[in-house]
């Protein structure tokens, strides 16, 4: 998007461009976690430990809606996060788990 002469005034382009380092930031912190999982994935499937870990995930949903409490981020925008967060870790510990069966396969990445 092309900054005006006035978004320059206001300071809108110094702020977008601080969002767009956030954003980036962002990202790779959703890389690192993805690319944890698929440690974690690798362990679980050495130790015949399953995939699906329930108390985990009420570990991590209340930790975040802590998070949301204590910082005023919704809690409810919080949880909806963390079930697509937590939607993307299964079908990458899903895929890392069985890949001894079905051959190597795109883990990171997943649909288009």
């Amino acid at each position: 998007m092309a900054a005006t002469e006035g978004d320059d005034k206001n300071g809108l382009t110094r702020m977008r461009d601080e969002l767009d380092g956030i954003d980036l930031r962002l990202l790779d912190a959703v890389r690192d976690r993805i690319e944890c999982c698929v440690r974690i994935a690798h362990h679980k499937r050495e130790h015949a430990v399953p995939m699906m870990q329930p108390h985990r995930i009420d570990a991590v949903q209340h930790r975040a809606a802590n998070y949301g409490a204590k910082n005023g981020v919704s809690q409810a925008f919080l949880s909806r996060l963390y079930d697509l967060i937590i939607e993307e870790t299964c079908r990458v510990e899903t895929l890392v788990i069985d890949e001894r069966h079905h051959g190597e396969e795109s883990i990171v990445g997943g649909p288009q």
